[in-house]
């Protein structure tokens, strides 16, 4: 499916329904084209966020900086565990407990609601560094890594690839939930964290932490397509870069994933420490999950050293 319409460089206000585009290019947005222009919320909460996160410098205590390990921690566990292998990609299925803990924590990263993710990444998938990718570095690297996300977005393109790409999710009663009390969820936390170790514990704990944990997730769309090995020949530009591995809980072992998007894990060689697989595991010993699609026999002859 595609809509007729001319191209045009820089923001120009026009109408969806007269540019030549597939509903996942027009759901990028790269030139911002369209009417819809620039997501202003976007941009106002990262600018905000970068902002307040300056506070840290001034408010240093050690039980701060242990509030905002545990809560990254949590936060990216929610993302890679949670939004990323079991919603996404349904690479395994949790307990209903250990689901709402993962999805809260997802929630707390501030990264969006969960079907709005689940959207995204599928798309990315679909059309991994080609017209139609949301991030791909061909675009340019600040473009992949966070520009992106200003690009504002016609909801009724969006509804109609919610249709296509995540019809499994629209339903799902949690998803729902923690859809509509997303922002519920960030301000409540954020009151805590003021009521019970004061600007510190703000500024740790949700300021700084929500901008650490942007730029590693943001680093899986831009870096990881741009440096690293191969392990697998995929027709992207997907790789594995150690040190995003290290920062994301195993989400820098890109190339493995995209070889193997459905698999709950993504360090295929001994080597590549996936902590976010380690959790999978120390969950299914547990019983907190089961159903996990593990990877495939990792055979030499597809290495691309």
């Amino acid at each position: 499916m595609s809509t007729v319409i001319p191209r045009q460089s820089g923001y120009v206000q026009t109408n969806p329904e007269t540019v030549k585009a597939t509903p996942e290019e027009l759901y990028a947005n790269k030139q911002f084209r369209l009417y819809s222009g620039l997501k202003w919320l976007n941009i106002s909460v990262i600018f905000a966020m970068h902002l307040m996160a300056l506070a840290a410098l001034f408010t240093f205590q050690w039980d701060s900086l242990l509030v905002m390990v545990v809560l990254y921690t949590w936060a990216g566990m929610g993302i890679t565990l949670g939004y990323h292998r079991m919603l996404t990609h349904r690479g395994l299925i949790l307990h209903p407990i250990a689901r709402f803990v993962i999805h809260l924590g997802a929630c707390l990263s501030m990264q969006g609601p969960p079907l709005k993710w689940a959207l995204t990444h599928r798309i990315h998938h679909a059309c991994s560094d080609q017209p139609g990718d949301p991030h791909s570095p061909l675009d340019g690297v600040f473009w992949s890594h966070m520009l992106w996300l200003s690009a504002g977005r016609d909801t009724t393109i969006e509804a109609s690839l919610q249709r296509k790409y995540i019809p499994d999710l629209a339903n799902d009663p949690l998803c729902l939930f923690f859809t509509r009390t997303y922002l519920l969820w960030n301000i409540l936390l954020g009151l805590i964290l003021l009521w019970l170790g004061g600007i510190s514990w703000l500024a740790w704990g949700m300021f700084l932490r929500v901008v650490l944990g942007f730029h590693m997730t943001w680093l899986v769309n831009s870096a990881t397509h741009i440096w690293g090995y191969r392990n697998y020949e995929t027709p992207d530009r997907s790789r594995n870069l150690w040190w995003v591995a290290l920062f994301t809980f195993g989400e820098g072992w890109h190339n493995n994933h995209h070889a193997q998007p459905t698999s709950a894990y993504h360090g295929h060689r001994w080597w590549e420490i996936d902590l976010t697989g380690w959790m999978v595991t120390a969950l299914c010993t547990t019983g907190l999950a089961h159903r996990v699609i593990g990877p495939k026999v990792f055979k030499r002859e597809r290495l691309k050293y």
